[in-house]
């Protein structure tokens, strides 16, 4: 077959194999994604076993280290490559259960706004108005305080609920140059329903597009409950988050900055990661909405 005859999906997953930055996100998520999967069997030990006797010993390859404990202890003396690993799963739930909520959400809005315009439009741009006037933190402040502290499914619910504007925005948009295109009114003039025009026509070629949307906003949404959890306000101890991990040894930066760099490294690696998928992502998807 010639060049100019192959599909076009073809040709762009040819161009991601051949981009470093492609490989390196896919290589980096799928990492992070099969150590959360199977976290109980890749950690040497128990992450919530506290020995005092064994505190705040720094990794291997440094002075006072052993082989024993590869990245060393924390200030309770558990293990930090095992809370590392199940760092990692709470991230990923996190981030993937938050753009599952705010990715139905936000393209529930953005489509209904978008495909019917008028009056549910307008009611559609209200509520994304809205949602950018409320800050993130301050209604997590205000969650924890009114529900007695923090907990996994707080993070989890206001994450999602307050995270799918981006969604709306891009559905919203993409819908509306859609909406009139002609194999949505040849759907129209076949007879089908609106809900089957928008299931069957409408949400297919807006996905490439929210697919991208989703990795941005899986890459907040981590990012978000490390913040949280560095507050106090996100997962609560003893789980191991990433975010509280800092927040725990923020004490011991100064004298031992082991502590908070291995943790603050593994969460820029994987937002990294992430951002990088998303390039890969659209570079694949392509964004061409001609049909």
């Amino acid at each position: 077959m010639s060049a100019a005859l192959q599909p076009a999906g073809a040709s762009n997953r040819r161009r991601i194999w051949r981009n470093a930055g492609a490989i390196l996100g896919v290589g980096i998520v799928g990492f992070v994604t099969f150590v959360a999967i199977f976290a109980p069997w890749l950690a040497p030990y128990d992450p919530f076993t506290i020995d005092l006797g064994r505190r705040v010993i720094p990794p291997m390859w440094m002075e006072g280290g052993t082989s024993a404990n590869i990245l060393g202890t924390d200030q309770l003396g558990r293990d930090y490559l095992s809370r590392l690993i199940y760092g990692a799963r709470v991230s990923m739930i996190i981030g993937v259960a938050t753009i599952i909520t705010s990715g139905i959400i936000g393209t529930f809005l953005g489509v209904m706004g978008g495909f019917y315009g008028g009056r549910v439009d307008d009611a559609v741009v209200f509520a994304i108005t809205a949602r950018l006037s409320i800050p993130v933190v301050l209604v997590a402040l205000a969650v924890a305080g009114f529900s007695g502290g923090a907990s996994f499914t707080m993070v989890i619910l206001v994450l999602g609920l307050l995270l799918w504007d981006r969604f709306a925005v891009v559905a919203r948009s993409t819908t509306m140059q859609i909406r009139n295109l002609d194999y949505v009114a040849a759907a129209r003039c076949a007879g089908c329903s609106p809900m089957t025009v928008l299931f069957k026509e409408v949400l297919p070629n807006i996905a490439t597009h929210l697919a991208v949307v989703a990795t941005l906003e899986m890459a907040l949404a981590i990012l978000l409950e490390a913040a949280l959890s560095f507050l106090g306000l996100g997962v609560p101890p003893p789980e191991p988050s990433w975010g509280l991990m800092i927040s725990e040894a923020k004490e011991y930066m100064f004298f031992s900055p082991w502590i908070i760099m291995i943790p603050g490294i593994a969460l820029f690696i994987l937002v990294l990661g992430v951002n990088l998928l998303g390039d890969a992502l659209r570079d694949m998807l392509g964004t061409d909405l001609s049909r």
